[in-house]
């Protein structure tokens, strides 16, 4: 029991429960950025959507466990894929995450739930039977740690302290990235320009059939499986100094470069600022497409100033701040990408395999629960229906077909339609 003493010190060493909380509660606010944000656009053919949220919550009734989601879904032929996706994705991914983890875990489960999420919203899209697709650039912000998933070519970028500009995003544009091609044409798609009258080929390269120029989209019934919903991952730490993210669709893109866009709105609050980058791409190129820019800021606490405009001797730390990394760099996950600290690169993946991107029950550490779970669209499976996501797959020759994570049947075969292994059922009229 101890002495007399030794129990009076240990009592007296004790702090009451309310004020164990008090205090956690005052150190998470003392540590929690401001999220301040503003969105504009203008409207060509009205098929960009976007989505704003800043009251979700991952432990729902706790006001501590809130997080912040933005998005651009840029539609192509129509507008039902972008509004599906707008109303759905968030679900689909938030779905896919395990109950009960705590605040890291669940940022390390954010990768894998953003593929899970992209994949069954264009499983239950495509099931619809309409032909539209979209484009989705999709941040997750929850304090200090941003993951951005996307296909397509709409873009985030993040403007650091120091004047860095870094791209979160990788365009799947066929005329502008080789590996896409590789892997369309692979998968039993054919790459080539329009073809008009007398054999001359006009325009950017696009997918046959159905003539898209992008690898990946949500969507696009019309085109092939090949055009795969599986995303880009990338997840960063900023550190205290905070960030500028900017999301738009490619009507800024196409008419202006990242840093220029950056450029254009330093020292502006965040709203002014989103008006200004679709001002200068409107300057730059005229009303050609739909162009919409989202702007958010996360800015440390008590600081409500945006910094100005830095001197130009910074730009030369620029390389410093993002190294390339190699996809299968799990064992380098948290380097340092500045040695002044200006932001931390968690993961970053962007392999279009399936069995590549959900990994296994090994690295991910998920419950036996998930033996009779369907890891894309959660549906239950019985003990003898699940199918492992590297049976038969020969992408994962260091995996074994009886390990998880499992899919049903019918996810199975979409998984097998992206990858090219079987029809996938798309008529061309």
């Amino acid at each position: 029991m101890g002495s007399r003493e030794e129990r009076h010190r240990l009592n007296h060493d004790l702090v009451p429960l309310a004020a164990l909380i008090s205090r956690e509660l005052r150190n998470e606010k003392m540590e929690k950025p401001t999220v301040r944000y503003g969105c504009a656009a203008q409207s060509k053919k009205g098929e960009d959507y976007y989505l704003m949220t800043t009251d979700c919550q991952r432990v729902q009734g706790n006001p501590s466990s809130t997080f912040s989601v933005f998005a651009i879904f840029d539609g192509h032929n129509g507008t039902a894929a972008a509004v599906f996706s707008r109303d759905h994705l968030l679900n689909h991914v938030l779905g896919a995450i395990p109950c009960g983890l705590g605040r890291d875990e669940w940022l390390h489960a954010l990768p894998r739930a953003l593929v899970a999420g992209f994949v069954k919203t264009d499983k239950e899209f495509q099931s619809k039977g309409q032909t539209s697709g979209t484009t989705a650039t999709f941040v997750i912000v929850d304090r200090w740690t941003v993951t951005v998933a996307s296909v397509g070519d709409s873009r985030c970028i993040l403007d650091t302290q120091g004047g860095a500009v870094s791209e979160l995003t990788v365009d799947h544009r066929l005329e502008e990235n080789v590996e896409e091609r590789e892997r369309v044409t692979s998968s039993g798609g054919e790459v080539g320009r329009l073809s008009i009258f007398g054999g001359t080929e006009i325009g950017p390269l696009r997918c046959w059939p159905g003539g898209l120029c992008l690898s990946r989209s949500i969507g696009d019934m019309d085109v092939g499986e090949f055009i795969v919903p599986i995303p880009f991952v990338k997840q960063v730490k900023l550190s205290a100094v905070g960030g500028r993210l900017i999301i738009a669709s490619d009507g800024v893109w196409d008419a202006i470069s990242s840093d220029m866009a950056a450029k254009s709105c330093r020292g502006l609050p965040a709203e002014l600022a989103a008006r200004q980058v679709v001002k200068e791409a409107l300057r730059t190129r005229g009303l050609k497409d739909d162009t919409t820019c989202i702007v958010v800021d996360i800015i440390p606490p008590d600081n409500t100033v945006q910094p100005a405009t830095p001197p130009k001797k910074y730009n030369k730390l620029r390389s410093l701040f993002f190294r390339r990394k190699s996809h299968k760099s799990a064992a380098k996950l948290s380097k340092k990408l500045s040695a002044v600290g200006i932001v931390e690169e968690l993961f970053e993946e962007g392999s279009a395999i399936l069995a590549e991107r959900l990994g296994s029950e090994d690295s991910n550490g998920p419950s036996m629960s998930d033996l009779f779970i369907c890891a894309v669209c959660q549906v239950d499976l019985a003990a003898s229906e699940g199918i492992s996501v590297h049976a038969g797959s020969i992408f994962s020759t260091s995996s074994k077909p009886w390990q998880g994570p499992f899919l049903c049947a019918d996810c199975c075969n979409k998984k097998d339609a992206m990858e090219g292994k079987q029809p996938s059922g798309v008529k061309v009229t």
